[in-house]
């Protein structure tokens, strides 16, 4: 069994993930997803304290140069207003461990109203800051994040952008490829995974997430790391597309619930379903 410092590769691992990532070797990963347990805005099973800080640094010194952590976090709003956790993480981040902000991008999604529903808006969002190590990507390829132009396969004049100095570039006659980039908002509206296995935890985001990242970022035969595994979503998608995985997860109830995901949802038949489900959806 290929194994990266003390651990095995493709296997979940129970502890704080501070002092388990302590144990793998400086520059060996190439990409992290995860959402830490943020501002407690939900009831975990136990108490949990961890510091997104000394996560950082650890998350740092482990990426191989070019390598890119994406984290999905949000901000509790108590007396009207936010924490601030996202924007403070990200500053942290950047300025004091060393890491360059790639990009943010919005996770859009359908918010419930909460018990605050009269009183402020409801929250379809969350923050997924990509934060890379070093001076550009190891590997990057959106081909798959593509989605469809409205007017795919049509000859249009358009353009006329304005320029730094204020000037407007010519308009232009071309043909409008089928697809095009789809940005910086990110919609997972139908993406809810009605999986009753998965929800035995209570903080959930949808599969969809680190299927996505993980093919933009991760090259074949990497090695992705979630420090929050949770239920398991990263390492069930990274194992679905082929690619090394490390979970950590300080409840041990979580860590057995990833084990499970990763026995009964990855076998041939299950990629095989998921696989075209994700070609349904997301056209």
């Amino acid at each position: 069994m290929e194994k990266l410092g003390i651990y095995n590769l493709n296997d979940v691992y129970c502890g704080d993930c501070v002092d388990l990532m302590r144990s793998i070797p400086d520059s060996s990963i190439d990409l992290v997803v995860t959402s830490p347990p943020y501002d407690k805005v939900r009831d975990y099973n136990g108490n949990i304290n961890f510091n997104l800080h000394n996560t950082g640094k650890e998350i740092y010194r482990i990426l191989k140069d070019g390598g890119i952590a994406v984290v999905v976090i949000q901000d509790q709003t108590q007396n009207y207003g936010k924490s601030l956790t996202s924007f403070k993480t990200i500053i942290d981040w950047c300025d004091n461990i060393g890491f360059k902000l790639f990009e943010t991008v919005i996770y859009r999604k359908y918010g419930p109203e909460g018990a605050w529903w009269t009183q402020r808006f409801r929250v379809d969002h969350e923050y997924m800051p990509i934060f890379l190590k070093g001076e550009k990507p190891n590997y990057f390829n959106k081909e798959s994040l593509k989605v469809p132009s409205k007017h795919g396969g049509k000859v249009m004049t358009g353009s006329g952008a304005r320029k730094t100095n204020g000037e407007t570039q010519k308009t232009v006659t071309r043909a409008i490829n089928m697809t095009k980039c789809r940005g910086t908002i990110w919609d997972y509206l139908m993406a809810g995974d009605k999986n009753p296995l998965k929800r035995k935890h209570p903080a959930v985001f949808p599969d969809k997430i680190p299927y996505d990242f993980i093919q933009c970022f991760c090259p074949e035969g990497g090695i992705v790391l979630d420090p929050f595994a949770g239920s398991g979503s990263t390492l069930v998608m990274a194992k679905i597309l082929g690619r090394n995985f490390i979970g950590f997860d300080i409840v041990p109830e979580y860590c057995e619930l990833a084990k499970e995901r990763l026995k009964t949802e990855t076998n041939e038949d299950q990629i095989s379903l998921f696989t075209n489900k994700m070609a349904i959806e997301y056209i």
